[in-house]
């Protein structure tokens, strides 16, 4: 590191060591995990902008490694193996992450809150986002903008509409993608693609269960004697195959794909959208009343906290574009800042069973981003 580097790096230090001193303050234990992670829970369950910035190494023993690019999952995997797993506990953090970033830094500051355990979702999700806006209060950020979501509201549609479960795992992996789900829904109502050099394959497929689409690939693969294909694993080429088998055998439903329009399009204050959603599901004959009802709630405890919800942004569309979260989303933008986000997290209760958790653990948080936080108070009293 430089100089210079340094220099900065003490500074936004400073300024995270009181903001660490507050998550204490309000119950969270501070964690410090190994700067050194595996490679395999980022490559296989982060999003994709995280996979493709990683820093990657090989031990003597010819594990993959890789320097930490969040402290999300090292939270988690010290969690998950501690005497505590299962129980709620709160952890928060501090310390560099290092990702490719195109011309920015590669290593940076991260601090955050993660929350494990703990079975009132609505009333931890707004706990995240308060402590978050404490935050950025506490740091001096100005005037900011609150954008939300919910990828469990969008997971029930998806399981209201009965679509076969290739089009689920698409339209989910989609929804991760952001940019990608447009294209797709409209590619999902054309008529059967024309032939390609897979055919074959493709027939052997129709109507297969995602294990046997793997057991074959993996078969084929073995006779060809390849483990990988274009750094695909078999798994993630039949996934692919049967994905193609399926747009082969029909199009997405047309009523299908109108219900997941007119829900994509519900945005505004979260109230408002909560009127709006509960309209959607009577009109269309929906069964997603149970994730409806949770966002209630948590617009309840929000408001409880004393969170003005007319200056929060709800959209059934958002997404943060990370492959683990199950519910809550939300980021926290310096005001008339599109791109780059304070304070991001949301919640994840399927990581802690895909890390190995015997059976699953709710989990929640946060991350902020020192430098991002510490450019937006420049020329401010700190």
């Amino acid at each position: 590191m430089t100089k210079t580097a340094a220099a900065r790096a003490t500074g936004s230090a400073a300024w995270a060591e009181a903001l660490l001193q507050s998550f204490a303050e309000a119950g969270y234990a501070q964690a410090t995990p190994p700067i050194l992670q595996p490679a395999e829970p980022f490559l296989d369950l982060s999003g994709e902008d995280i996979r493709k910035s990683l820093y990657l190494t090989t031990d003597a023993s010819g594990e993959e490694l890789c320097l930490r690019p969040d402290l999300t999952i090292p939270v988690a995997r010290e969690y998950l193996a501690s005497k505590a797993a299962g129980q709620p506990v709160g952890f928060c953090y501090l310390g560099p992450v290092f990702r490719q970033r195109g011309g920015k830094p590669s290593e940076f500051l991260q601090a955050g809150i993660e929350s494990f355990g703990r079975q009132d979702r609505a009333a931890a999700d707004a706990e995240m986002l308060a402590l978050a806006l404490g935050a950025t209060t506490a740091l001096k950020a100005g005037e900011v903008e609150v954008r939300t979501g919910d990828v469990a509201l969008f997971a029930a549609l998806i399981d209201a509409l009965d679509l076969m479960p290739v089009w689920r795992r698409r339209l989910m992996k989609d929804f991760h993608r952001k940019a990608s789900l447009a294209h797709d829904l409209e590619r999902l109502t054309l008529a059967p693609s024309t032939s390609n050099e897979y055919e074959g394959v493709l027939a052997a497929l129709a109507g297969s269960d995602r294990k046997a689409a793997l057991a074959l690939v993996t078969d084929l693969m073995s006779i060809a004697g390849a483990t990988t294909l274009g750094g695909r694993s078999v798994a993630e080429i039949a996934d692919r195959f049967l994905e193609q088998s399926t747009l082969k055998s029909g199009a997405l439903p047309r009523d299908a794909l109108d219900k997941i329009k007119r829900f994509l399009a519900i945005t505004g204050a979260p109230t408002d959208a909560l009127k709006a959603l509960r309209a959607l599901a009577a009109d269309a004959k929906l069964s997603i009343d149970a994730a409806i009802d949770q966002f209630e709630a948590r617009i309840g405890f929000l408001a409880g906290r004393g969170i003005d919800l007319s200056k929060v942004r709800f959209s059934t569309a958002f997404g943060r574009g990370v492959d683990y979260y199950t519910g809550f989303e939300f980021e926290v933008h310096r005001a008339g800042n599109g791109d780059e986000p304070l304070v991001a997290g949301g919640r994840y209760d399927g990581l802690m069973s895909q890390l190995g958790a015997a059976s699953p653990i709710p989990a929640v948080g946060f991350s902020i981003w020192i430098e991002a936080m510490k450019q937006t108070s420049a020329g401010g009293a700190a």
